[in-house]
């Protein structure tokens, strides 16, 4: 695009300076980025010093990039004595993430989980330049500032960012590269960061998969079948080879046995029945839900674009399988395709303006993406960006003395901690989930007020604070359900 087509749709005197132009949208945009990153780190963090963190997932992942930073492999103790695989459990037998790697060099600045709940906020708020860079270009400059506030308010961003941090840290960030790249022409850019993407998960091979259909659909067509040969590949490969070869089991994420006891059997079971597997997304009133919040923040008009077949692989994978949490809209699933749908989105609404003949109206473009922003803004109190005005969430009654039950612990032991309690003993100590099945360590930290995963109640850990006493356990400390035990 030119410097004077710049101009022309911000709405600036033909003598005004391209440059300055450009240099002032890079003010605006890097402002709407910087506020949203501090706003997801400002919900990360509140929730780590308030003790609502968890240690599944936050623990898992700062054991793996710890592990990495100090040039060791991935080892990630909390999860393979949960699994009863030993302590010496890599991370890449659970999930392939070996993108992880490159947080390792923010623990050599501050060593600890507040550095990851940092990062996914940059990372979730880095993805905004380039939808805006693509709004701007299908839409005009008003409309791609409006797209750009509306995906940083966006739910899914929301619910990920206030629930620990994961692998869909790079996802938004990732897509949006593609996306923006491939329609700026720079394709080498847009598959370089199709490659990074299949560092991040073991399913991300499905989203390129996507990829590859939508270049067919738009008539890239070599291009599209190369991509969707190299996302099957790297399917097959990951699960099949790689997870295997680190220690991890493919079945444990086998989540369709309703459907059959394997990927051959599933396929066989949907063909001999294919209304009831086009039926079975659409079964249970959580899965509705989330695929209705998942279309509606673009008014539907994602459904439009080609673009949307690169999310169609991921949502199928959710929804076809017998994981409950997976159909949610409350964790960080979504995140993985929202920044697909807001584009799809754009160029749906622009493949319609084509259709009806008015490709040029800037009226229903910028009718739209005001459109899209009031429904962001709309969702907001729904989910997680809500708490941030409320002062109730920066407080917690009990964080006083949660923090002086994690202080009893000291330094270079391993303990076993209630789930809310392992991201604050991480930073010090090799931290185990406490569970119903106890693993000898010499310090155990329990909370017997509220439920803690993966116990079914707090009679439960009542129970299990009363066998560990008997068997030799000493209270070091208790206060407000909190329970602190040392082996005698």
């Amino acid at each position: 695009m030119t410097g004077e087509t710049i101009v022309a749709r911000a709405g600036v005197g033909a003598g005004a300076s391209p440059w300055r132009i450009l240099s002032g949208h890079r003010v605006r945009v890097g402002a709407i980025a910087l506020l949203a990153a501090v706003a997801y780190a400002v919900l990360g963090l509140v929730r780590l010093g308030t003790f609502r963190a968890t240690s599944f997932d936050l623990v898992i992942l700062d054991q793996a990039v710890r592990n990495y930073a100090s040039l060791r492999p991935p080892h990630v103790p909390v999860l393979g004595m949960f699994h009863g695989r030993g302590m010496d459990y890599l991370q890449l037998a659970d999930h392939f993430s070996p993108v992880y790697a490159l947080l390792a060099p923010l623990y050599w600045i501050h060593d600890g989980p507040a550095s990851l709940i940092v990062a996914q906020a940059v990372l979730f708020a880095a993805a905004i330049p380039f939808l805006w860079r693509f709004t701007r270009r299908v839409l005009g400059v008003v409309p791609a500032y409006l797209v750009s506030v509306a995906y940083a308010l966006s739910w899914p961003i929301a619910q990920a960012a206030a629930f620990d941090a994961h692998e869909v840290m790079f996802v938004p960030l990732l897509t949006a590269i593609m996306i923006e790249r491939y329609h700026a022409g720079r394709v080498r850019a847009a598959f370089l960061a199709m490659l990074v993407l299949l560092l991040v998960k073991e399913d991300m091979g499905l989203m390129v998969i996507g990829a590859g259909l939508c270049l067919i659909v738009i008539g890239d067509r070599l291009r599209g079948l190369i991509t969707v040969t190299f996302g099957l590949g790297t399917v097959l490969l990951v699960r099949g080879l790689l997870v295997s070869a680190f220690g991890g089991d493919p079945k444990d994420f086998w989540a369709y046995g309703h459907l059959g006891p394997d990927v051959p059997g599933a396929i066989l079971a949907m063909l001999r029945d294919p209304v009831a597997a086009v039926l079975l997304p659409f079964g249970e009133e959580a899965k509705v839900d989330t695929l209705f919040l998942l279309v509606w923040p673009t008014l539907l008009l994602c459904l439009l674009s080609p673009l949307s077949l690169m999310a169609l692989p991921h949502v199928l994978e959710r929804m076809l399988s017998d994981r409950a949490q997976w159909w949610q809209s409350d964790f960080q699933y979504s995140a993985f395709t929202v920044i697909i749908l807001f584009c799809a989105g754009v160029d749906g609404l622009a493949r319609l303006l084509r259709r009806i003949r008015r490709p040029d109206d800037a009226s229903l473009k910028l009718a739209w993406s005001a459109a899209a922003l009031a429904i962001a803004i709309t969702l907001v109190p729904r989910f997680a960006l809500d708490q941030l005005y409320h002062p109730a969430f920066y407080r917690e009654p009990k964080a006083a003395a949660a923090a002086e039950a994690v202080a009893k612990v000291p330094a270079g032991v391993t303990v076993e901690a209630a789930n809310s309690l392992g991201p604050a003993l991480t930073g010090k100590a090799t931290v185990l989930l406490w569970t119903g099945q106890s693993h000898g360590s010499p310090w155990v930290v329990a909370d017997v007020a509220r439920v803690e995963f993966p116990f079914g109640s707090p009679a439960d850990q009542l129970a299990k604070v009363a066998e560990l006493r008997l068997r030799g356990y000493v209270t070091v400390f208790e206060r407000d359900g909190y329970v602190v035990l040392r082996r005698g």
